[in-house]
């Protein structure tokens, strides 16, 4: 669309005030071009993460418009200065860390997720670093291709880089459902290892079975007792407070527990005396490097892994979209398609 001589777009921003307020579909965006080292990508399908819903909530009053969205695959449409990795006409998909090259202990400074503090792609176009538009499979549809990137690459980073699963260790995952989760079970199970899972929904836990999960626990019931006194060797956390210290409570001694979200709350109250004699360790992960990124593509193609998405929306739907999210009924990725 052309306006006052400039090309302009349609997206979903979040700006001037804080929270949900805050969200408004625009039609009249400026479209962005590519500088050095930059192309622009037309977005096809983009991924929905909890992240784009706490966004909103960590802006203030007043601050300036932003593009939500952190996944995303599509066409390159333009190309800035110096950039030989792609051209126009290729299909990619992307990697939606900025500034993360090598696998490291903790990501480096100026390290960014896209979608904020910079535009994402809940629009027509997205503009990025050439090095974060990765070469999509023919064969990949652009749904199943924007359904990756944060979900895949935390799931990745915190089951093999912090977590060290092996194909003959048991892994607790609490919370069973969202992109993370479901992506943390597939690929578990793609090594061969013993998954346990939870959820309050009993159909969540039939999916999860249905998936592959070992046994699949209710929320309501006495962990130790329904896994029979099990113990695990590794438990991927991410409901946080409501749910730590009973993950605790199962993991075996010299365990591990990984967390990489908190979504029951930010604070946790855990008996220290019983932490240090049980020789456990507590990591935290967020994300992950263009290493891992490109690692857990070759993992998922090398295992036939495909996202579960659970529902499609148009852009032009996208508020129901985020409505059907903060429910949590969904069982894996919800995708927008543009």
């Amino acid at each position: 669309m052309v306006l006052g001589g400039e090309l302009h777009m349609e997206g979903y921003v979040h700006g001037g005030v804080q929270g949900k307020d805050g969200l408004t579909y625009k039609e009249n965006l400026e479209e962005p071009r590519p500088g050095k080292g930059e192309v622009q990508i037309q977005i096809k399908a983009a991924g929905l993460n909890h992240r784009d819903l706490s966004v909103p909530k960590r802006r203030s009053d007043g601050d300036p418009d932003v593009i939500l969205g952190s996944d995303g695959a599509g066409v390159v449409s333009e190309v800035g200065e110096g950039v030989q990795s792609v051209k126009v006409g290729d299909e990619v998909l992307i990697n939606p860390g900025i500034g993360w090259e090598k696998t490291s202990a903790v990501p480096p400074e100026g390290f960014q997720i896209v979608g904020f503090p910079g535009n994402g792609t809940f629009a027509e176009s997205i503009v990025l670093p050439e090095e974060n538009a990765i070469p999509k499979p023919s064969s990949m549809s652009y749904e199943i291709a924007a359904s990756y990137g944060i979900a895949a690459l935390t799931a990745y980073r915190s089951l093999f880089t912090r977590g060290q699963l092996k194909s003959d260790q048991t892994v607790f995952i609490p919370g069973i459902g969202g992109g993370v989760a479901t992506f943390l079970l597939q690929f578990a199970k793609a090594i061969g290892a013993r998954v346990i899972v939870s959820s309050r929904s009993e159909e969540k836990r039939n999916r999860a079975l249905e998936l592959g999960a070992d046994v699949a626990l209710s929320n309501e019931e006495d962990w130790g007792e329904a896994t029979k006194g099990e113990k695990v060797d590794l438990v991927i956390e991410s409901v946080g407070a409501a749910t730590i210290n009973r993950s605790l409570e199962i993991l075996t001694r010299g365990g591990t527990l990984v967390i990489f979200g908190s979504s029951t709350g930010d604070t946790a109250e855990i008996n220290l005396r019983s932490f240090f004699y049980g020789q456990y360790n507590f990591l935290g992960s967020t994300m992950g490097s263009r290493e891992e990124f490109s690692t857990m593509l070759e993992f998922v193609t090398n295992h036939s892994i495909e996202p579960i998405i659970d529902t499609t929306y148009t852009l032009n739907d996208i508020e129901k979209a985020f409505d059907y999210l903060s429910e949590a009924k969904q069982f894996g990725k919800v995708v927008i398609t543009v």
